[in-house]
Parts: structure tokens; sequence; C-alpha cells
């Protein structure tokens, strides 16, 4: 079993000495560092640490928010790492630890809070969207043309007019001209 440490900073401005430094004290044999926004889907270093630890292993980390850029994104790597036989470990949030029972139980209700918190979202979300939709609000991208220009682009096709000389008048894309051309009169 080895401890392997994972640090990053969002800028370049900010330095990794702080993080390196408690990664080390705390026993990391391999230590892995990026400058890079947690924001930013392609943090290489950190999938080149999820890719070398192996069972029996523990990923520490300084503070949660160096690893990870959101509860689902948490949970993911959490996943990833369990399905490794790896544990987790935070130096600054000593009870997110996933090598002691204790560990797993406050991992395990913090995931359970945050799946309760995205369910009551979500339904908060649909109960707007049925009282916008009985106000009259309407969703989705709005109409570009018009009932009468459509059936003027028609017209026009069915005379022979090419449909890059339609794409050019109406500002349309060519999957948008064929999408309208199929479209019911009306």
């Amino acid at each position: 079993m080895s401890v392997v440490g994972y640090g990053r900073v969002s800028t370049t401005g900010q330095t990794l000495a702080v993080q390196q430094d408690m990664l080390k004290a705390a026993g990391c044999e391999k230590i892995y560092t990026e400058k890079k926004s947690g924001l930013d889907g392609k943090r290489v270093e950190l999938s080149k640490c999820l890719d070398y630890v192996r069972d029996g292993d523990v990923l520490l980390v300084t503070k949660l928010d160096r690893l990870a850029r959101s509860t689902s994104d948490f949970y993911a790597i959490l996943a990833r790492l369990k399905d490794k036989g790896v544990g987790f470990r935070c130096l600054d949030q000593k009870e997110l630890d996933t090598t002691t029972e204790h560990g797993k139980l406050m991992v395990g209700l913090l995931a359970l809070i945050a799946e309760f918190e995205a369910d009551i979202r979500k339904e908060r979300q649909l109960e707007g969207i049925a009282k916008a939709k009985e106000r009259g609000v309407a969703f989705g991208r709005q109409r570009t043309l018009s009932d009468d220009q459509v059936a003027e682009l028609k017209a026009r096709r069915a005379s022979g007019e090419l449909i890059r000389d339609l794409m050019a008048s109406y500002g349309l894309s060519k999957p948008s001209i064929y999408r309208l051309l199929a479209s019911p009169p009306g």
C-alpha cells in the first residue's frame, strides 16, 4: 500500500509548495500536481493520478476543493477509486476518510444528502417549469421564420432555387432549410 497525493492550484500565479509540503509530511510516496482550474474538465495530472493508483493505495488531498469541482464530480472520483480498491483521505476534513468505517459512513451520509438536495432542486425546477407553462411561457428556441416566410421558402425551392441560395437568403444552415422544407404547412 502506498499513499499517493494530488495537489492543484487554480492559477499560474499560485504556488503548490504548501500543498506539496503537507502531502509529503503526511507520507505521500508519489505526488501529482497541476496548475489548472477546477472547472476545467481536462485535468491531465488528476487523470494520471487516478490511472496510477492501485488496489490498497490511498489517495490523499489537502482540501476537497483541490480534487473535485462539484459534488457529482467528487462522487464520480470516489466511485472510480472504490472500483480500483483505493481509499481516499482529506487532510483538512478528517471525516472524509474512506479507509475507516466512520469515514465511509460520513462519505455515505454526505452522498445521501447531496442526492437529496439534487432531487429537491429537480423537483423545484419541474414545478417552476409547470407554473411557467401555465402562464403561457414558451420554452425552446424561438422560430426563425414566420409561417409566410416558410411558405415563401417552399415556393422558391419548388421553383428550382438552390439550397445554398436559400441558406444565404434566409441566413439559415442547410439542415434548417431541409427541416423547414419537410415541415407540414401551417
